[in-house]
């Protein structure tokens, strides 16, 4: 299904695939303008024993590059990843378990890691895996005339000062995650958390429709 964002905020337009896999509990191939993401979730499942954790289920995150072996960035990618679902699941009602979250990069063509975190939440759904909230993630850049573009290009965050993807919940919108490369100063961290806040809801109408489709089709 397709949805363009209807307020100035300049989004680019998402399109996700929801279930198209056979081996998976939940998955979603996931497009935010050229960037595409494949997300699989297996589990709640068995765990091996030298990662089982008593009181909650273990949070698996692999991130698979579009091609060679993940290096140190990929690797902080996955990290994130991790420690964003970890925050949100409800890794407590599957104790002695494991959730596997495996990510794949198709296409990045700008606003990776959001894409990444946005293909999560929308794979976790469609698993049907308890959660404590839903999360949406948003990327801006400050470009070298210090103006804030929302949702940027491959080619945008090339030539731009810094890069900042805020990742917000659905319950009051406050800031769940942040991750950021460049400098910035205080004002504009503030400013761009707040263009991000906003593009948010325009995330989260997404779940909702993209949802809604998939569970029309099914009755």
């Amino acid at each position: 299904m397709e949805i363009t964002n209807k307020s100035n905020l300049h989004l680019r337009s998402m399109v996700c695939e929801l279930g198209q896999l056979s081996r998976p509990d939940g998955d979603v191939t996931m497009f935010q303008g050229d960037t595409s993401i494949t997300t699989a979730i297996y589990g709640p499942g068995e765990v091996r024993m030298n990662k089982e954790i008593i009181n909650k289920a273990t949070v698996e995150t692999v991130y698979k590059p579009k091609s060679g072996l993940p290096g140190c960035a990929e690797k902080m990618f996955e990290r994130t990843l991790r420690n964003t679902c970890e925050t949100f699941l409800l890794a407590a009602l599957h104790p002695r378990s494991s959730i596997s979250i495996v990510v794949q990069e198709i296409q990045d063509s700008g606003s990776l890691l959001s894409c990444c975190v946005n293909s999560c939440c929308l794979a976790l759904l469609d698993a049907s895996v308890a959660m404590k909230f839903l999360v949406a993630a948003v990327t801006c850049a400050i470009d070298s005339e210090e103006c804030i573009i929302l949702d940027p290009t491959a080619k945008q965050e090339k030539n731009s000062l810094a890069i900042l993807t805020f990742v917000f919940e659905n319950k009051d919108h406050s800031i769940l995650t942040v991750y950021t490369t460049g400098s910035f100063t205080v004002q504009q961290f503030q400013q761009c958390s707040q263009t991000c806040r906003e593009a948010s809801r325009a995330v989260f109408d997404f779940y909702r429709t993209s949802i809604e489709k998939k569970l029309s089709k099914a009755t």
